[in-house]
């Protein structure tokens, strides 16, 4: 076995000839933070071209369905633009050119010939995380040790995506074991975020937040155990969905801790608009994953749940705002975020809960106040000894093979690297020990169900809260190495509660100002509000997430879609 060194030097040597050389273009200097308007300009695609990767999922597909855009154009067009954001941001893997082209081409003579698409995804390129297995390619996930490892066959998502018509055409980059929300490994390198590219897309579908946000993919597929769908999607201003578990099917993909089967990962979707989000869930559950997937959900997408027949038929919704979770107070810019967000609704005439201090404004029927966070450092602390339990066992396994050292900091300087819970201290735990843990878990989901439906007796609506509207995380896109903290998504992992971020603002220097130190919850909390300072996340994306109740993806989709509008009638 050739040294690891070696191993990824062939690798990385591979990767670059798969790319078509007439794609190349002159970068931007390297002190060019704020990549994203690069694409348009740098000379290598068209007007047309250009057009078509500025085109919401939905109008894609109804251009594709009707003739008027080719699935070769269409998949000829974002192909471009995703080598140029590589470029700009290292977010690709895999590249695969010439495979993507020539499906395109299957659909467009299916459609010449019968007049008729193949399904309700039809030529729309779709990027996948570097978890989703195609045959007859490598899937390394960040691992030297599964280099030369390919594919015999397509986990079942690549498998359903294909039958609804969809053009599998990149894979995107992760952090080494996943289990990190940042995306660095010791293959492909680090992804950096195109709106600054000193600060982290997040992760671990870091690759594809970074990808889409730069318009080289319409529609991506990431992953989420503990936030690693919506935190890249909030570092890189995108729509996206962290579906309950089974809802779409994991099976035939690759993955860290598997056989860890209490806190699961799942799959969902990342894109730059909420039409993206529902078109892919319901693309994949009218496939009934079900038959492919064992641990697929047998659960249809049900309309009159997408029109909020649980919630009052969409009429005086009830949305909560969480302002902090009791551990971490969100920085300014996550703080002006919910603000507006909540005279949004307002303005609207939704109504908003809480339990402190509440305000009924008869004229508008707006009830005020706020989400009361319980457990949420128990909950987000059970999740990560679930996980713990033997990680660094799976990771020793893994990496043995070559020797490849393990990651310990995403830093870039090493010697200022602090410890993150990402990586675990000791071996593991005793199988009895696990199970006084997951019995725990059990405990707190059902502490929680109560918590949710005691609140219909202060809603004024008759049901509990709606949805909870809360931050992804306690600030924006961090600078790389510093994103340290995703209770803020981890306890909705532990609870299986769907969850979906919407854009809102980005960080104004102005209106973002540091605020005076409030009372910390302890010293944790002081250092985040520490490594606050406006100049340094200007122009970042500011995001939040709507978070409904186990396998209500179809609601949570619709309130998600209500609340878009409402900042859009806002502004």
């Amino acid at each position: 076995m050739p040294y690891w060194p070696e191993l990824v030097a062939e690798k990385k040597q591979r990767q670059l000839k798969s790319i078509p050389q007439d794609w190349l273009v002159s970068q931007p200097p390297e002190s060019t933070l704020d990549v994203t308007g690069f694409p348009e300009t740098c000379g290598l695609l068209n007007a047309r071209e250009i057009e078509i990767t500025s085109t919401a999922v939905d109008d894609l597909l109804t251009k594709l369905a009707c003739g008027e855009w080719t699935a070769v154009d269409v998949t000829t067009a974002f192909y471009k633009r995703a080598i140029v954001a590589h470029q700009l941001v290292n977010c690709l893997t895999e590249i695969f050119v010439d495979r993507a082209l020539a499906r395109a081409a299957e659909l467009d003579d299916h459609f010449k010939q019968t007049g008729k698409v193949v399904g309700p995804l039809h030529g729309l390129p779709i990027s996948l995380k570097d978890q989703l297995c195609i045959k007859g390619l490598e899937t390394t996930m960040g691992y030297i040790s599964w280099i030369g490892r390919y594919a015999e066959k397509n986990a079942v998502l690549v498998d359903i995506l294909i039958e609804c018509g969809a053009v599998p055409f990149v894979r995107t980059n992760l952090p080494q074991t996943v289990m990190w929300p940042e995306s660095f490994n010791n293959i492909f390198g680090r992804t950096t975020n195109p709106y600054n590219r000193s600060l982290t897309p997040g992760g671990s579908s870091g690759g594809e937040g970074a990808l889409v946000a730069l318009k080289g993919s319409p529609l991506g597929v990431g992953s989420d155990i503990g936030g690693s769908i919506r935190i890249p999607s909030a570092f890189c201003g995108l729509y996206s969905l962290r579906p309950s578990y089974g809802r779409v099917p994991y099976c035939g993909a690759l993955n860290s801790l598997e056989g860890q089967d209490s806190v699961h990962s799942v799959f969902g979707p990342m894109t730059n608009s909420i039409g993206g989000v529902k078109a892919f869930m319901k693309a994949v559950v009218d496939a009934k994953p079900w038959l492919k997937d064992p641990l697929a959900v047998r659960k249809k997408w049900h309309e009159d749940e997408y029109n909020l027949a649980d919630h009052g038929s969409g009429k005086d919704l009830c949305f909560a705002i969480m302002w902090d979770d009791g551990v971490v107070v969100p920085h300014p810019p996550i703080r002006r975020s919910l603000e507006v967000t909540k005279a949004a609704l307002k303005k609207a005439g939704h109504k908003g809960f809480s339990y402190l201090t509440y305000l009924l404004n008869y004229a508008h029927l707006v009830v005020v106040v706020d989400w009361k966070p319980i457990r949420h450092r128990l909950l987000a602390d059970t999740t990560r000894s679930i996980w713990n339990a033997a990680s660094a066992e799976d990771y020793m396994i893994t990496t043995s093979v070559t020797g490849e050292p393990i990651i310990t900091t995403m830093e870039l300087d090493k010697s200022d690297a602090a410890a993150v819970p990402f990586r675990p201290k000791k071996i593991g735990i005793t199988a009895y020990q696990l199970w006084q843990v997951q019995k725990l878990r059990k405990d707190l989901r059902k502490e929680y169900l109560d918590h949710w439906e005691a609140t219909a007796s202060e809603t004024g609506t008759g049901r509990p809260v709606d949805a909870i509207i809360c931050p992804v995380s306690s600030y924006v896109a961090t600078p790389h190495g510093k994103n340290r903290y995703t209770n803020y998504t981890t306890v909705w992992n532990a609870l299986d509660y769907p969850a979906a971020t919407f854009p809102v603002t980005t960080v104004d220097p102005t209106l973002d100002a540091k605020k005076p130190c409030h009372v910390f919850y302890d010293d944790f909390d002081k250092g985040i509000y520490e490594m606050y300072d406006p100049e340094t996340f200007k122009n970042a994306p500011v995001c939040l997430q709507l978070v409904g109740r186990t396998l209500e993806e179809e609601a949570v989709i619709k309130m998600t879609e209500l609340v878009d509008a409402a900042l859009a009638a806002a502004k």
